[in-house]
């Protein structure tokens, strides 16, 4: 098990008004938020499959997903030390509390989800078996 505290981050280059852009064929990337309260970033997981999955992350907060292009499937535990699979649904925002991670099913990066979450948490990650 390995723990991350994420603290506020700034936002170089993001101005009021201004268009955001994000670069493709990468996992996470923050867009903008408030800081000391919320931030917006978009998730593109790099897993093709959920073989592929072999751990999965738990904040001490929600995160909301709402998929914006391609396919994005969320693996969530089962809390009995395995998973189950939730495809993102266009449109659908889905609230996530428990541990987790995504995978494309047309391949790494091709499907792209907006997450928005508190911008100070604290993560845990451990193998998907540890999650009981």
């Amino acid at each position: 098990m390995r723990r991350v505290e994420t603290r506020p981050p700034s936002f170089p280059g993001v101005g009021p008004d201004a268009v955001t852009p994000w670069k493709d064929a990468e996992r996470w990337q923050v867009l903008c938020g408030d800081t000391g309260h919320w931030r917006v970033g978009v998730y593109a997981p790099e897993h093709g499959s959920a073989a592929d999955v072999r751990e999965l992350e738990r904040h001490d907060c929600p995160e909301l997903f709402v998929l914006l292009s391609g396919r994005v499937t969320l693996v969530l535990s089962d809390g009995a030390g395995g998973t189950r699979e939730v495809p993102l649904e266009d449109r659908r925002p889905l609230l996530v509390t428990s541990p987790h991670t995504g995978y494309c099913p047309d391949g790494p990066h091709t499907g792209i989800a907006l997450v928005v979450e508190r911008d100070s948490f604290d993560t845990e990650y451990r193998p998907i078996g540890e999650w009981r």
